[in-house]
């Protein structure tokens, strides 16, 4: 774990899929991270929607990265469907987009924030916009399109920024799972601050993409309205991916059911 245990709680963890995921409200989310911030703290954060749960099952160092994280939260009505047919678990569901706004409401310019992700004009309007809407500072802007590859002149100099300006909030927008790789790549080389993946914050902050009606989400439709709204970025994520994390659930559906009826067979058999 990264961060300071003074500021950890025993959450459950509950395993969805070979990741780890805390039973953690929105608002306890919002109350770490102003504590991490006000104590100059260092704070992971991490989410998983069904696109993240699919590309885990191939590429290993993801779910490696969910248990070093200090928080890894179910973001996504499939994972959490997913969460009640495997575990019988019904975990919170929430987005960063949902509690980053109250975090810097709390914080206003006692925060720090750097961006890392988007569009090159699109970062530092987003930028703009939290430091106008909040009262916070921008520590530094790096939009997605960089070499982000260990040792390279680009990523090196982005964590010599880091190490200078010393925000108290890294954004991470650039994608799944390419803002989780810069993590795991880079997280032990900062020493402190709150480091959290947030996907397309970065165009709602800067006003390109506005989120639908919470009832959309509640209702688990908020991936419908994206595909609408974007089909040729997002149409093999939706509709070639869910049919794919639907198969894998039932996967780990079977194996829990065998594993329950071995487990019985093994009583019946001692008994």
């Amino acid at each position: 774990m990264n961060a300071n245990t003074e500021i950890m709680v025993d959450d459950t963890v509950v395993d969805v899929m070979g990741l780890p995921l805390r039973d953690i409200s929105r608002e306890d989310i919002i109350e770490r991270v102003v504590t991490a911030v006000r104590a100059r703290q260092k704070l992971v954060i991490v989410n998983a929607n069904a696109h993240m749960a699919v590309v885990s099952q191939r590429q290993t160092w993801l779910r490696t990265l969910f248990r070093r994280a200090d928080i890894a939260f179910c973001d996504g009505a499939g994972v959490q469907l997913a969460g009640m047919m495997l575990t019988g678990r019904h975990l919170p569901r929430t987005t960063p987009p949902e509690w980053i706004g109250p975090v810097l409401s709390q914080l206003g310019p006692e925060a720090s924030v750097f961006w890392i992700g988007g569009k090159p004009g699109v970062v530092e309007k987003a930028a703009r916009a939290f430091s106008a809407r909040y009262g916070v500072r921008t520590a530094g802007t790096q939009h997605g399109f960089f070499d982000q590859t260990p040792g390279s002149p680009e990523a090196t100099q982005l964590l010599a920024r880091l190490h200078e300006t010393r925000p108290d909030i890294i954004l991470l927008t650039m994608g799944m799972p390419r803002q989780e790789s810069w993590l795991r790549d880079n997280m032990d080389h900062i020493p402190s601050g709150v480091m959290l993946t947030a996907g397309a914050l970065v165009d709602h902050a800067a006003g390109h993409v506005h989120r639908p009606p919470r009832w959309v989400a509640n209702m688990g439709l908020e991936w419908l309205v994206r595909l609408v709204r974007e089909p040729r970025r997002l149409w093999r994520r939706y509709l070639l991916g869910l049919p794919v994390f639907g198969f894998y659930v039932l996967l780990y559906l079977q194996r829990r059911m065998r594993a329950t009826s071995a487990s019985s067979i093994s009583r019946k058999l001692a008994g």
